[in-house]
This record gives C-alpha cells, sequence and structure tokens, in this order.
C-alpha cells in the first residue's frame, strides 16, 4: 500500500515501503525547523530558570539538557523513524522527571507522539491511541488512589494531555487522510472504468459500421468484379453491353447503399425524415437483384417465406436477418456452382428462422475474391442477439442457417 506524506514544494527524496512508512533520505525541511524551534525555546526556558518539576529532582539542573538534546534530535527523523523516535523519545521524557525538567522536552514529546501516529505503520497508528487512552486511565486511577487527594487527578489529565491527546489527533488526521486517498483512487477508478466502457462502445459501433458497410457493399461490388472480369475476357460487343448495363445497375445501388449508411450513422435531424432500415419484406427485391447479378453465373435464385403474415419482429432482428440473406446471396454470386439458390425464412417458437443453401462445387467463368469476413459477421449478427449461427458445405450443397430470437426482448441485445 502506498502512502502520501507531506505535500510541501520542496519534497524531499523518499521511499515508499511496504508497510505503510515512508523513508525519507533526508531530514524534512519542516522537521528540521521544528528541531532548531523546539531547543531554542527549551534552551531559553532553562536559561530563564523555568522548570516543570520544582524541587522534585535528584541531578544537577544542566542534566535537564541532555533529554532536551536528545529529545530534539529525534524530531529529525519523526517522519523516517517513527518507531524508533517513540521508544527513545518515551526513555528521555522519563528521564526528564528526574531533573529539574524542562517543558520543551514535553512538547516535543507530545510531537513526537503525533508524528508516530500519523507517519508510523498502519498497525501503530491504530495501537497507540488506544493503549495511550488505557495509560491515561490507569495513571489516574493509581495517582489518586495513591494521593488520595483531588490534585492527584491533574496528574492524570497531563498524562493524556502528553500522551492520549497527540495520539487521538493524530489518528484523526490519518483517518481523515487515508480516507481522502481512498475517494481519489475510487474516482480515477471510475474513470478508468468509464473510459473502457467508452473504448468498448466505440469499438462495438465500429465493429458494427464495418459489418453493415461489408454487408450493404460487397453485394454490388462483387457482381461488379464478376461482370467487369466477364466484359473483358469474352471478346463480345453484346456480352460487354449486358456486363456494363449490370456495372452500371449496380454501382447505382451501391451509392444509394453508402448514402443510406451515412444516413443511419448521422444524427438525424428534426426536418429530415428517418432513413429506412431494411427489413424482410425486402426479400424480394433482393432475390430479383440478385438473379440479375448472377445470371451471367448460370444461377437462380428462388425465395420460401413461411413467416405468419401480420407478426411483426424486432427491428435489430429484422435488420440482422436481412443482412444473413444479403451476405449469404453475395456468396453465393462470387463463389456458387450453377444451379438455384433457396433462401427459406420462417418463424415458430419464438424464434426466427433463415436459411441459405447455394450449390457448391467448382464453377466456370470468373469469380470473385472472398476474404472471409462476411462468414464472421454473419456470426457477430446472430451472437449479439442471442442466436445460433452455422455455415458449412454438405455433399455438394453449402448450407447457411442462423436461428434468431423473435420476441421483443431481443431488441435489447442490440
Amino acid at each position: 500500500m502506498y502512502s502520501r506524506i507531506g505535500c510541501c514544494a520542496e519534497a524531499p527524496v523518499r521511499r515508499t515501503v511496504l508497510d505503510g512508512s515512508v523513508t525519507f533520505s533526508r531530514p524534512h525541511r519542516d522537521d528540521v525547523i521544528l528541531c532548531a524551534a523546539s531547543l531554542f525555546l527549551g534552551l531559553a526556558l532553562w536559561s530563564l530558570g523555568v522548570h516543570s518539576n520544582g524541587s522534585r529532582h535528584l541531578l544537577p539542573d544542566w542534566a535537564a539538557l541532555v533529554p532536551l538534546g536528545v529529545l530534539g534530535a529525534l524530531e529529525l527523523m519523526r517522519r523516517s523513524r517513527p518507531n524508533i523516535n517513540l521508544v527513545i523519545g518515551t526513555a528521555a521524557v522519563v528521564a526528564d522527571q528526574f531533573t529539574v525538567g524542562n517543558l520543551g522536552s514535553v512538547l516535543i514529546f507530545t510531537d513526537l507522539m503525533y508524528a508516530a501516529v500519523v507517519y508510523g505503520p498502519p498497525a501503530l497508528a491504530r495501537r497507540l491511541p488506544i493503549s495511550t487512552g488505557l495509560i491515561t486511565v490507569a495513571v489516574t486511577v493509581t495517582a489518586v488512589a495513591w494521593l488520595q487527594t483531588p490534585q492527584a487527578l491533574l496528574i492524570g489529565v497531563i498524562t493524556g494531555i502528553v500522551s492520549f491527546g497527540p495520539a487521538l489527533t493524530g489518528a484523526t488526521l490519518r483517518n481523515h487522510r487515508e480516507a481522502a486517498e481512498a475517494a481519489r483512487l475510487r474516482a480515477e477508478q471510475t474513470a478508468l472504468l468509464a473510459e473502457m466502457d467508452r473504448s468498448q462502445a466505440v469499438v462495438a459501433e465500429r465493429a458494427r459500421m464495418a459489418r453493415e458497410l461489408h454487408d450493404m457493399v460487397a453485394n454490388h461490388l462483387s457482381a461488379i468484379a464478376i461482370h467487369s472480369t466477364a466484359a473483358l475476357s469474352i471478346d463480345s460487343a453484346e456480352t460487354s453491353r449486358e456486363a456494363l448495363g449490370v456495372i452500371r445497375e449496380n454501382s447505382v445501388q451501391g451509392l444509394a447503399e453508402m448514402r443510406r449508411l451515412i444516413g443511419l450513422l448521422r444524427e438525424t435531424a428534426a426536418d429530415e425524415e428517418p432513413v429506412a432500415v431494411p427489413s424482410l419484406d425486402g426479400l424480394g427485391s433482393l432475390l430479383e437483384q440478385a438473379r440479375t447479378n448472377g445470371s451471367a453465373s448460370g444461377l437462380d435464385f428462388v425465395l420460401e417465406d413461411a413467416r405468419p403474415p401480420g407478426e411483426a419482429l424486432p427491428a435489430p432482428v429484422e435488420l440482422a436477418a436481412y443482412r444473413i440473406v444479403q451476405e449469404s446471396l453475395t456468396n453465393a454470386i462470387k463463389h456458387a456452382a450453377p444451379g438455384t439458390v433457396t433462401v427459406r425464412v420462417g418463424r415458430s417458437d419464438g424464434l426466427l428462422t433463415v436459411a441459405v443453401d447455394s450449390p457448391y462445387g467448382e464453377r466456370p467463368g470468373p469469380r470473385a475474391p472472398g476474404s472471409g469476413s462476411g462468414l464472421v459477421g454473419m456470426r457477430e449478427r446472430t451472437e449479439l442477439l442471442g442466436g445460433e449461427f452455422r455455415a458449412a458445405a454438405q455433399g455438394t450443397w453449402w448450407r447457411v442457417r442462423a436461428v434468431l430470437p423473435a420476441e421483443e426482448k431481443a431488441a435489447n441485445a442490440w
């Protein structure tokens, strides 16, 4: 766990360790100032004859300067060595009680207690407020029982001020800092998760756009490629004229599809009509276009629509089914052997079934190259809606099967 200690502009070089404490390579600037100020205050009080113990001492007056010097030196390591400081500081303040005493030594010890909680390991920071509180209670009870005077309560009060008060203050500050750090980390994690969600949404949208672009345009470009190859390879004016007609028709329709895609991607303005989304009602026109494009390759196309009339489908399901049929027809025009391509659409038990069977085998004449992205796009469309997709060769047929959920809840998966 990393901890952040200090925020001044001239922060010292430091090394963060796993127990939560911080090791500094040199004393912090504020610690140097505290050391100098505390030693100056202690020396000033000693020179003025202001003592905390009065006549209760066993050593010469100058002996009070020894605990003062030790405690003052410990101020230089209040952040880097809080554990050791607390042990040595406790011994020094106890030794100060056998001299004339110095108020500066007591004040330095309170700061060392505070620093031990703020900068020490988490375990020490949790234990010190409890242990100093118990010590304060024990000292108060013992003093009252021993001296049996109300003034004995002052001993407990002073003990609490010197030990429990700084420990409690340090614990409060540390808790606030840790809470602020935790809030900062949560904010960073929230921002990171939001960025990840945004990136995933962008990737998903790009994939959707790629599928739409491929399915809308590949059919027309494949027909253009096949007929242009035929026109170039067959030296016949009639063949060239027929091929150019098909090329022109597919070019115009491809341009219209591109405009439709751009309309889907744009936000519809208030004064614009919504862009129509392809549906299964347009399968007849789609197959008619396929007949025109595939006639030169000896292909015919048949539609068997077994859907019950009047039953609407969710828009995402209709669009996915339409694109699957469109891509299957495109693949048939590019790769199928001469014969009849059959498209079957049915609905039962809350499922929409789309099946396209095309002749499989060697074909004469020109062929358009394929990239395999069409099958990937059909599978992605199906899986996004929670359906099942299969495409494989079975004997002399290439069979495409897609089963899509036809209930309204399917729209939520898009």
